[in-house]
């Protein structure tokens, strides 16, 4: 493999962990600080980019005892897009560690929402409105 294909991200989220992976657990949740989608209910999700509208499959399994959330989404063509989550405990439970796991999209996401670099900047940006918004 001469081409990393995947990043990963963390950030400490001063918040009880069992709270924190509640929140990210929600799929309804998720359009609150993923900035792709403006709707997610558990089988479907709606990605919004510059580059239009598109409805695709999107099932998040989530672990509370582990907390981890792994969702996978179902491009229109059949292809599929994967993503890893896990919340850590921090400072004795005190607060969290959101670590996020961004393998790089298959061809349909891609030609939608960019390309694995310009997601990265996207993430950031995501991980930080997360924090904002778990935290207030």
């Amino acid at each position: 493999m001469s081409e990393k294909n995947f990043d990963v991200q963390s950030i400490a989220i001063n918040a009880n962990p069992d709270q924190v992976f509640e929140f990210i657990a929600e799929p309804t949740n998720v359009p609150k600080w993923a900035i792709g989608f403006s709707a997610v209910d558990g089988e479907t999700a709606m990605m919004e980019t510059p580059n239009g509208k598109m409805k695709i499959g999107m099932k998040m399994y989530a672990n509370s005892e582990l907390r981890t959330v792994d969702t996978v989404m179902t491009m229109p063509d059949g292809s599929i897009g994967k993503a890893f989550s896990r919340i850590t405990e921090n400072d004795n439970g005190e607060s969290a560690v959101f670590t996020f796991v961004l393998m790089a999209p298959p061809v349909p996401l891609e030609e939608m929402e960019g390309t694995l670099e310009e997601q990265k900047k996207q993430l950031k940006e995501e991980l930080q409105l997360l924090k904002k918004i778990i935290e207030n």
